[in-house]
């Protein structure tokens, strides 16, 4: 006969139990079962380029295309900061750069909702997950600077997850990034100057800002989007997130841009004029070892995902950072670096969603018109094992 000390653990042994298997599954794992999702980056060019042939001014169009070549999943930026001090009103924004083909190049106009569930339920019919995430684009009167802490940064995401829930459209959403590729000032201009992620007050801005939403948005995944500091990653903290969203490229882990003469300007014509004379001639000479950089790197953040224990997410990946359709600037080399990339990435067996490269919208012409290439890709990523 069952004593009574053993009965009691006996039982609550399964009360433990049966409360964490009653637990729902995060909105990371419950878009991600048995696969890898193929997602792609639409950033904040979803509702800014919607001109005449800028690529998004038919969302059905747009989101056919991305569903024919494959993909899951789209990430785009939510503006959260303009949905809290003015969901309904129309912002006009300046430009972040003149140069790329991500958003707009000049001053636009945007209403942010309702055209954000509009986008989001058109994503839902077609069964592509969304995540979101913000670039803290700037408008005329600089809204976002009103942000100077952590209880802000979740308050102006509080408002976009509340107007999203309120259309029942939640269920959709595959994670919330909080701050695109955190802290780099260009993404995140109200931190400290200088904030790094390895200090107390970087993970302050993290731990708090993540554990106010999940409070008020308990069943989504939180994340804050990475591309710098990578050196330092075992140093650290990033036991707040639900998973890790890595950003890594080729260019980014090798001295392939000093060799080029590319330095991300941005309202400059003088490095694509670099990229022009040089890229395609320097990769030729040794791609052999580009493509090394490019795995070595692949593996870094493999191995960052196993000593933290969380599956990765990659939306920006594998090339080169910056990139477009231009004179004599072709796209089947740096195809054949994302191809080498993906499948590297894809044995790794630890993200849950990862991209064929940032250059994956209608505005790409010379990418998005290749079909077979993106379905390929996207075959792979779905074959690819995944280990939870």
């Amino acid at each position: 006969m069952l004593d009574r000390r053993a009965f009691l653990a006996t039982s609550l042994a399964t009360s433990l139990s049966n409360l964490v298997s009653a637990a729902p599954d995060g909105s990371l794992r419950s878009h991600v079962r048995r696969n890898p999702l193929a997602i792609t980056m639409w950033d904040f060019s979803w509702l800014e380029r919607r001109w005449p042939g800028a690529g998004y001014e038919d969302w059905d169009e747009a989101l056919d295309g991305l569903k024919s070549r494959g993909y899951d999943a789209v990430r785009i930026d939510a503006y959260p900061h303009l949905v809290h001090y003015g969901a309904d009103r129309t912002w006009e924004l300046l430009p972040v750069w003149s140069v790329q083909d991500w958003g707009a190049p000049a001053r636009c106009r945007i209403q942010v909702q309702p055209s954000l569930n509009r986008f989001l339920t058109k994503c839902a019919e077609r069964g592509i997950s969304v995540g979101l995430s913000t670039w803290f684009r700037q408008d005329v009167d600089d809204q976002r600077m009103k942000i100077r802490g952590p209880s802000d940064l979740a308050r102006v995401w509080k408002s976009t997850l509340d107007s999203i829930a309120a259309e029942g459209l939640a269920s959709n959403i595959l994670y919330v990034d909080l701050c695109n590729e955190f802290p780099l000032d260009i993404w995140a201009p109200f931190t400290p100057k200088g904030l790094s992620r390895r200090t107390p007050e970087g993970v302050r801005w993290m731990a708090e800002s993540v554990a106010s939403l999940r409070k008020s948005h308990p069943i989504l995944d939180y994340t804050f989007s990475f591309t710098s500091e990578y050196e330092t990653w075992r140093q650290q903290d990033v036991s707040m997130l639900d998973f890790l969203e890595l950003h890594l490229w080729m260019a980014t882990c090798s001295d392939f841009y000093e060799q080029v003469g590319y330095h991300f300007e941005r309202f400059d014509t003088k490095g694509y004029e670099n990229l022009q004379l040089n890229a395609e001639r320097v990769y030729r000479l040794k791609p052999d070892y580009w493509k090394s950089r490019l795995t070595s790197g692949v593996e870094q953040l493999a191995a960052w995902s196993k000593f933290a224990r969380k599956p990765l997410v990659t939306t920006e990946c594998w090339s080169l950072v910056d990139y477009k359709d231009y004179p004599m600037l072709d796209w089947e080399w740096l195809k054949d670096l994302c191809e080498v990339g993906v499948k590297h990435a894809a044995e790794q067996g630890c993200w849950a969603a990862m991209a064929t490269s940032n250059f994956c919208g209608p505005q790409f012409v010379g990418m998005w018109r290749d079909v077979d290439w993106h379905r390929k890709l996207t075959d792979v990523i779905h074959g690819a094992r995944l280990t939870w």
